[in-house]
């Protein structure tokens, strides 16, 4: 790999220098997921720096999702993130394709049941009413990347509950068998840790990073909420992005 010296008389910090040297490769693509990184000593030796520098380097791009330690082994390049924007209302399904990957799901729950307050009011509904749920592991080739549950309005769409989801689209299914067209979406995201849930069925230890979001979704009245959906992402494998213009 090539080395690039670092500037001590900068006042930007070696560790920072390093780490921002080795995720310049991995995202230029000089280093390949699952490559092994330079260890410490190695850093070490060929930077000059101390063994503590190039710990806190790696530990850093560790944080920041650009590789992942084994142990007894060393550091190797992660998996690049996924870029998701915020701006763009569609399916996991329908992402998935567009990145030319091989969308799937495992369904964990999948029933009709009666809403409580809290869901009630987020879908403009009585309590009590009766509410369509379903959740997945959603999967990217074959790779766990997020945990959907999504509740929709079950007197839109009654029958839903005998269809396959694991091998369809929600918004296609809407849309084709019982005409919904969806107009906008409002969504909040928040970061979190994996409980114990979430890590099994993710595939990531417990206290991995993770993206929150919860959407509520319109008809096309642009008033009438059809969907309430909160998903788990796995911070590792995932970064949000928006445009902003001045």
């Amino acid at each position: 790999m090539n080395r690039t010296n670092v500037d001590k008389k900068s006042p930007v910090p070696l560790y920072y220098q390093i780490k921002e040297t080795l995720k310049e490769k991995i995202e230029g693509g000089s280093l390949d997921p699952h490559e092994r990184l330079p260890s410490e000593r190695e850093l070490e030796k060929d930077y000059g720096i101390s063994r503590m520098t190039a710990r806190r380097a790696l530990r850093e791009l560790e944080s920041e999702g650009y590789v992942y330690r084994e142990q007894g082994k060393g550091s190797f390049v992660a998996e690049p993130k996924l870029r998701q924007g915020l701006l763009q209302l569609s399916g996991f399904t329908e992402d998935m394709k567009n990145r030319r990957m091989k969308p799937g799901a495992r369904v964990l729950e999948q029933k009709v049941i009666e809403s409580d307050e809290d869901l009630a009011n987020n879908l403009s509904l009585e309590s009590g009413d009766r509410v369509f749920l379903l959740q997945r592991v959603r999967l990217a080739e074959e790779e766990p990347l997020a945990i959907e549950t999504t509740h929709l309005r079950y007197a839109l769409c009654e029958g839903i509950e005998d269809y396959d989801f694991s091998e369809r689209s929600l918004y296609s299914t809407l849309r084709g068998e019982f005409d919904i067209r969806l107009s906008r979406a409002e969504q909040s995201v928040e970061a979190s840790l994996a409980n114990e849930f979430e890590a099994a069925n993710l595939k990531v230890d417990e206290g991995a990073p993770m993206l929150i979001t919860e959407r509520t979704t319109y008809l096309g009245d642009e008033k009438t909420p059809i969907e309430y959906a909160r998903s788990t992402y796995r911070g590792d494998r995932y970064k949000l992005f928006v445009k902003l213009k001045g």
